[in-house]
């Protein structure tokens, strides 16, 4: 377990098959989170996680149900979808005297869910708020993650605009829930139409968690794995995903700018990630089944960054910056 591991005794309340899946009520010490389960627990996991007001449904169903990342992810991976507390699809309201969670509870609760799962070191894959968890988790806990898949990744503390904006919006939410201007404010931030089937009250807590987040900068450069960051051209966070590669080792990060979309990339072009991904994954000696050589149990032990990962004429993206070839040494 990583640098600020601690106790924490876990128990199944709810399984149950869900579009294909089985979903499990895991409680972890900052409370129960609701997994979705897909693919042979046997092989390698990736773990996912989504953005304030999503579930892994509606961030990540049009990614999962394109045939080209179903063959290429699911023949590679289990996949562990986690839900923020009171994002799954029918939550209760979380109770008014459960205290907020801090983003280190969150990251700390992605632990337990591996501990409960008794996973050892995992690729991640996040959308924004989603994406901050996961790399606070994966800097906390740095021999736990041997990839990072980010879409529209935040790292930075919030600017006093977005603290603001995110005040103002957590207030509305408050009062009023899901309506009206509040919905108007997120439909900006990504189109989701699974929004009306969410408890104001718990995508209150998770921005609340998420606008009082810190920033990772200083962090970066300690980790120990490589990182593959999408970000619309459009997004509102295109600007955090440039500082944010501008950070992190270059000769194990590489950007992918999707043109003519917003945030959520997995939503908007789900297709514009295929050959990037596959690229990334082939350094860890995964490919889409067509391609298989080896097993895809073998071990995810990353020896070089991958071949050039996508023309930038192909897909309507542009890759910056790209390495090739290059020794990992770990």
């Amino acid at each position: 377990m990583g640098e600020s591991s601690g106790s924490a005794s876990f128990s199944v309340d709810v399984e149950r098959i869900s579009f294909g899946g089985k979903e499990h009520l895991v409680r972890t010490r900052c409370g129960s989170v609701t997994v979705a389960v897909y693919g042979d627990e046997d092989k390698p996991a990736l773990v996912t996680y989504p953005d304030v007001g999503l579930n892994y449904l509606s961030c990540f169903q049009g990614l999962f149900f394109c045939p080209e990342a179903a063959s290429l992810l699911l023949h590679n991976f289990c996949i562990y979808h986690i839900n923020p507390q009171g994002h799954e699809l029918g939550a209760a309201p979380i109770p008014c005297d459960v205290p907020v969670l801090s983003v280190d509870d969150l990251a700390d609760q992605v632990a337990d869910v591996l501990d409960f799962f008794s996973l050892g070191s995992v690729m991640c894959l996040g959308v924004t708020a989603g994406a901050y968890v996961l790399t606070l988790f994966a800097t906390k806990y740095r021999e736990r993650v041997i990839g990072l898949m980010l879409v529209s990744p935040l790292c930075k503390a919030p600017s006093w605009s977005e603290w603001l904006y995110n005040k103002l919006l957590l207030n509305l939410l408050y009062y009023y829930g899901t309506r009206g201007l509040v919905k108007e404010c997120l439909l900006q931030r990504y189109f989701n139409k699974l929004l009306d089937e969410k408890q104001g009250e718990n995508i209150w807590r998770f921005l609340q968690s998420i606008n009082e987040r810190h920033d990772l900068t200083d962090s970066l450069r300690k980790l120990q794995c490589r990182t593959l960051i999408f970000v619309g051209e459009n997004s509102e966070f295109h600007e955090d995903a440039i500082h944010m590669t501008a950070k992190l080792d270059r000769r194990y990060c590489a950007l992918v700018e999707v043109q003519d979309c917003g945030s959520l990339v997995t939503e908007e072009q789900p297709y514009a990630m295929l050959m990037p991904m596959e690229y990334f994954l082939m350094g860890y000696g995964l490919y889409r089944p067509y391609q298989l050589s080896g097993s895809p149990r073998s071990p995810l032990s990353p020896c070089c960054i991958s071949p050039e990962l996508l023309s930038p004429e192909s897909m309507g993206v542009k890759l910056k910056p790209i390495k090739t070839r290059v020794a990992v040494d770990f």
